[in-house]
């Protein structure tokens, strides 16, 4: 029997709930880790040798792409959350999403206050030593392209990066923190409610695992290549006899 209209409308709604509004809000949060994780990579370089005029861009415009994925992020988890006909399982990947997501918020927003804290004390245009002696040079555009996915980034010299920029950053790191406050007012989320979906340390616990069976692999070799190595040496001395 044919499916009504209204019927298929429910069915592929209730497809779109279960299985593609989790898997979305997965692979939105995934992009924003990797470009704070990316972020936190270029700051570190701040004050070093590496430091320079692409980095200070690149640092620019990582950051406002976390915070355009990071305002994705909220919309997404925030109507999911307030959706009242979601199933209680559902409820809970949500609430552990939006824990993961607030807690790379709080990455980003201090990596953006350190980011300001040493661009003010060791401003490009003014001679100075670098924070920092690594001894590491070379360009960081790399990494920031990989996280980012683009080819490539080029910028033109600004000589007005050291005041304009830190402006910028200064009035984005309050729109961070505005909005954070604005998120714990619109859903409540008890972060120590919220049940891990592994134990603490289990992926550690299976690296080591893993590192134990490759380890038991290689004895077993190594005692099979020493026995057959000792049969061949007997079988030539015995035939030299």
């Amino acid at each position: 029997k044919p499916l009504s209209a209204l019927a298929c409308a429910q069915e592929g709604a209730w497809i779109e709930r279960n299985f593609l509004w989790p898997e979305e809000c997965k692979t939105m949060l995934d992009a924003l880790n990797k470009v704070t994780a990316c972020y936190r990579h270029l700051v570190i370089a701040l004050g070093s040798t590496s430091d320079s005029q692409n980095l200070r861009e690149e640092l620019k415009k990582t950051r406002k792409k976390a915070q355009e994925l990071a305002v994705a992020n909220r919309t997404k988890l925030t109507s999911l959350l307030k959706d009242k006909t979601i199933s209680k399982e559902d409820r809970a990947e949500y609430e552990r999403l939006w824990v993961l997501f607030s807690s790379s918020m709080d990455l980003l927003e201090v990596d953006m206050k350190r980011s300001l804290e040493i661009g003010q004390d060791f401003p490009l245009k003014v001679p100075t030593r670098h924070l920092i002696q690594t001894g590491m040079t070379g360009s960081t555009t790399t990494v920031a392209a990989r996280a980012m996915s683009v080819q490539n980034m080029k910028y033109e010299a600004d000589s007005n990066i050291d005041t304009a920029d830190l402006r910028d950053l200064q009035s984005e790191i309050t729109q961070v923190s505005q909005m954070m406050e604005e998120m714990e007012m619109k859903v409540q989320v008890a972060p120590w409610a919220v049940e891990a979906k592994q134990e603490a340390g289990a992926e550690l616990k299976s690296n080591m695992k893993e590192d134990a069976g490759f380890a038991s692999i290689c004895a077993v070799v190594g005692f099979f290549v020493i026995i057959t190595v000792a049969v061949v040496l007997g079988y030539l001395v015995v035939n030299m006899s």
